[in-house]
């Protein structure tokens, strides 16, 4: 199933894709649940459809939010794959390299990113987000995926300057309408083998990276291992997993985005995550 978060009518709420992909069963309403995380919380997203398929709106007439809009955490992950650490010449520790980003700074599916006035350095990050369904704390690896509801869909744009400030870099992954999130999450049990999950991220047309979760230096598994040592996961968690190579600050010359640009995340087989950037 694809649970997204989304507005129609001046209202927030959630629900899941029918059959058809045409419509959306406005599961919010339906059960008063007042956002996705209440409901993967509650266990209803792991029930699965128990609202049936008949659509409450179309989805040509919603507007996207993130996908969780009001996660307890993002959890991001640096230098994740090998073509991005040889690009920017930096990973290879032997353990994940962790940083956070907030919920204010998210935005969905179709929502302007937005390239601050402070600096023309706004790069692309596609990435694949993993969504807790279940709450723990020391998890084993083996028992790690149990814990994982769905997967979907990451743009971690980036203020390379800002980021570049200091070590310490979370301004730069924390500019408003930086990240996109969306359109939606695709639940496990539909997706099959983890590690053909393939993204590709494309910049006004041009595809600008490529791969597959088979090539990720820290897998999903341990992932959840490692975050879940040093704080309990929640239901509606956020693992942002990590870019490949391929970003436009390490290509020569450099590539940023402005006003204009539109940027698309597809990972395969969950869709696509489009954005059009603006200056604000």
């Amino acid at each position: 199933m694809r649970w997204l978060s989304f507005e129609t009518g001046g209202r927030a709420s959630f629900g899941y894709l029918t059959a058809n992909g045409s419509g959306v069963v406005d599961v919010g309403t339906r059960t008063g649940l007042p956002d996705l995380k209440s409901a993967i919380a509650t266990g209803l997203v792991a029930r699965g459809a128990t609202e049936g398929d008949e659509a409450d709106v179309a989805l040509a007439d919603i507007g996207y939010l993130p996908t969780v809009t009001n996660p307890d955490k993002i959890l991001c992950v640096g230098l994740n794959y090998k073509s991005h650490q040889e690009e920017t010449g930096r990973g290879g520790e032997g353990v994940p390299t962790i940083f956070v980003r907030f919920a204010a700074a998210q935005i969905g599916h179709e929502q302007p990113m937005i390239r601050p006035k402070e600096s023309k350095t706004l790069d692309y990050e596609g990435e694949i987000a993993m969504i807790i369904g279940r709450a723990g704390r020391r998890i084993s690896r083996a028992d790690a995926l149990s814990h994982v509801i769905g997967f979907g869909i990451y743009n971690d744009g980036s203020v390379r300057e800002w980021q570049r400030q200091t070590s310490q870099f979370t301004p730069g992954k924390n500019f408003a309408g930086t990240g996109g999130f969306g359109p939606w999450m695709m639940t496990v049990d539909e997706i099959g083998n983890l590690d053909d999950l393939e993204i590709t991220t494309r910049l006004n047309g041009e595809v600008m990276q490529n791969a597959r979760a088979a090539l990720l230096v820290h897998g999903f598994a341990e992932l959840i291992e490692y975050c879940s040592t040093f704080i309990e996961l929640a239901p509606g968690d956020v693992i942002v997993t990590g870019t490949p190579g391929g970003v436009g600050a390490a290509r020569k010359p450099p590539v940023f985005m402005d006003e204009g640009d539109v940027i698309e995340v597809e990972v395969s087989p969950i869709g696509t995550l489009r954005n059009r950037v603006i200056v604000g």
